[in-house]
C-alpha cells in the first residue's frame, strides 16, 4: 500500500518539528543543517544522479517539455485569476509559489521509494528544468514583473541546485561521467541529503501561521495538491510519457510548496505570514493527499 511507503518520510518531517520545538540539539543547528544540505549534500546528490543519465533519450526531452508546459499553464491560469481580483504582488507572489514550487526533498524521496535509481535520474532532469523556471516566475510575481534581467540571471545562477544540475548535465553530455572514484564520493556525500532535508522541513514549520487566511490557505492548497497533479497527468498523456518519467511529473506536481519560498518572499517584501501558512498547511495536508492522488492517478 502506498501509504506505508510514504509515511516514514512524513515521520521524518514530524521528527524534525518535534526536535526543533524541544530545542534539540540547539537553536543554531537547524539553520546550519539547512545550509550544508542546500549548498553541499543535495547538489552532490544531483550531480551524481545526472552524470550518467541518458540525456539524449527522447523521453528525457519530452519530460523536460512536459515540466515546462505544466508550470507555465498553471502560472498563466493563476495570473488570469489575479487580473479579475486585483491581487497585489505581495500576496500574488506567495500564491504563485504555493502553486508552482515544490518540496524538492520530499519529491525526490518519494520518487526514490517508488522508482529507484531510474526515478532519481528522471527526477534530476525534471529539477534541472523546473528549478530555474519556478525561481524566475516567483521573483517576477513578487516584484510585479519589475525585476531586471541581470538580477534574474544572477539569482538563478547563484542557486546551488541549478549549478549542480548544469554540472551533472555537462558531465553526462560530454561522456566524461564521474571517473576515479568521484562518483562514489559524491554518492556518499549525497546519501545524507534526503533524511536531513526532511528533518529541516519539519523544523521550519510554523503552525501559528495557520491562524490567518485559512480560506486562502485551503484554496491554494487544493490547487497545489489536487489540481496540479491532475494537470500534470494530462500533460504526461499529451507528451506520451510513461513509467518513471510520468511518475516524476505527477509526483513533483503533487508535492507541497517549498519551505525556501518563505525566505525568498521575505527577501523581496512579500507577505511572509501568508507564505509561512501556505508551506505549513500544504505540508500537513500532503500526508493525506499524496497517497490518494497517486493511487487515483495510477502511480500507487
Amino acid at each position: 500500500m502506498l501509504f506505508f511507503t510514504i509515511w516514514p518520510l512524513f515521520a521524518l518531517i514530524c521528527l524534525g518539528f518535534l526536535l526543533a520545538r524541544r530545542g534539540f540539539p540547539d537553536a543554531g543547528f537547524w539553520p546550519a543543517a539547512e545550509r550544508i544540505n542546500y549548498f553541499i549534500l543535495f547538489p552532490a546528490l544531483l550531480v551524481s544522479s545526472l552524470a550518467d543519465a541518458p540525456l539524449r533519450d527522447p523521453e528525457i526531452l519530452r519530460l523536460g517539455g512536459a515540466a515546462i508546459v505544466t508550470i507555465l499553464v498553471a502560472s498563466a491560469l493563476l495570473a488570469l485569476a489575479r487580473r479579475a481580483r486585483g491581487t497585489p504582488a505581495a500576496r500574488f507572489g506567495p500564491a504563485l509559489q504555493g502553486l508552482i514550487r515544490f518540496n524538492t526533498y520530499l519529491g525526490l524521496a518519494i520518487t526514490t521509494s517508488l522508482a529507484g535509481s531510474t526515478g532519481v535520474e528522471r527526477a534530476a532532469v525534471y529539477l534541472a528544468v523546473a528549478v530555474p523556471l519556478v525561481n524566475v516566475l516567483s521573483i517576477m510575481a513578487l516584484t510585479g514583473g519589475n525585476a531586471g534581467i541581470g538580477g534574474l540571471v544572477r539569482t538563478v545562477l547563484r542557486n546551488p541546485l541549478i549549478l549542480a544540475c548544469l554540472a551533472g548535465m555537462a558531465l553526462a553530455l560530454s561522456g566524461i561521467g564521474l571517473p576515479w572514484g568521484t562518483g562514489r564520493f559524491l554518492s556518499l556525500v549525497g546519501q545524507g541529503s534526503l533524511p536531513l532535508g526532511l528533518l529541516c522541513v519539519g523544523a521550519a514549520l510554523q503552525p501559528r501561521a495557520l491562524r490567518q487566511d485559512i480560506v486562502t490557505l485551503a484554496g491554494n492548497g487544493a490547487l497545489r495538491l489536487l489540481a496540479m497533479p491532475v494537470l500534470a497527468a494530462g500533460v504526461a498523456l499529451l507528451f506520451g510519457l510513461e513509467g518513471p518519467a510520468a511518475l516524476v511529473l505527477v509526483v513533483f506536481s503533487a508535492m507541497p510548496t517549498a519551505p525556501t519560498a518563505y525566505v525568498l518572499t521575505r527577501q523581496l517584501g512579500g507577505d511572509g505570514t501568508l507564505m509561512a501558512g501556505l508551506v505549513t498547511f500544504q505540508t500537513l495536508a500532503a500526508v493525506l493527499t499524496i497517497p490518494v492522488v497517486l493511487t487515483l492517478l495510477g502511480h500507487g
